[in-house]
């Protein structure tokens, strides 16, 4: 297994993702789901989180506190990665939000890069990249090297699920990078999609059915 790979083992986890992978469960439900799987993967993946003591005052004496020492940028994938972000933001509420935009083409697999809003220098920062499913890794990868080129080099990837061919394509985009994930499934199908999985998760969070992007006159 990938040194780089944690899979988070605790029953509350394994009971959401079940009723996620269930093809019955309704839209508001697994939005839901993710959202709270978004806080439980969060809780683990900022372990590594860098600290400072600071002198605070309680309504008794002063005393030395632990504080998150600067604000770490989370960026989910769009579209699918936003499920993830408030729970994210429930367990670091300060974080600076970036976006990263990109569509598979349906054809190739291939991660076609659309949107991209964050700091121009992520130097030093500790970035947690969100997206549902780590199936190919060919948008998680490219995420990354986005990433990479303003800077960023301690990177994070929470996923709920993740193939093993993803692991292996981020892993070769960047090697350093964590991945903190639910569950690792067996594999992807012909279509690129993770089994057993659980389907398109932007599709099945948001009621939608298509994620190629269309020109609007």
């Amino acid at each position: 297994m990938n040194a780089n790979l944690t899979i988070v083992d605790h029953p509350a986890i394994a009971d959401r993702l079940a009723r996620l992978r269930e093809k019955t469960t309704p839209t508001f439900v697994f939005r839901r789901l993710v959202e709270e799987l978004g806080e439980y993967l969060a809780y683990e993946a900022t372990r590594t989180l860098r600290v400072r003591t600071e002198r605070i005052t309680t309504p008794l004496e002063e005393m030395d506190a632990t504080r998150i020492d600067g604000r770490p940028i989370v960026a989910p994938i769009l579209r699918a990665g936003l499920g993830l972000l408030p729970g994210f933001l429930h367990v670091i509420d300060d974080a600076v939000v970036a976006h990263l935009g990109f569509y598979r083409d349906p054809k190739t697999l291939a991660a076609i890069p659309y949107y991209a809003n964050l700091p121009d220098d992520l130097s030093g920062r500790q970035v947690f990249v969100l997206d549902p499913m780590l199936a190919t890794g060919h948008s998680g990868s490219a995420a990354l090297r986005t990433l990479a080129t303003r800077g960023a080099r301690d990177m994070t990837f929470i996923c709920i699920i993740a193939a093993p061919e993803g692991v292996e394509e981020v892993a070769r985009a960047q090697p350093t990078c964590r991945i903190v994930t639910a569950a690792l499934d067996r594999r992807l199908n012909d279509h690129g999609y993770i089994v057993p999985g659980l389907g398109d998760a932007g599709d099945r969070m948001f009621g939608s059915t298509s994620s190629i992007p269309t020109t609007v006159i």
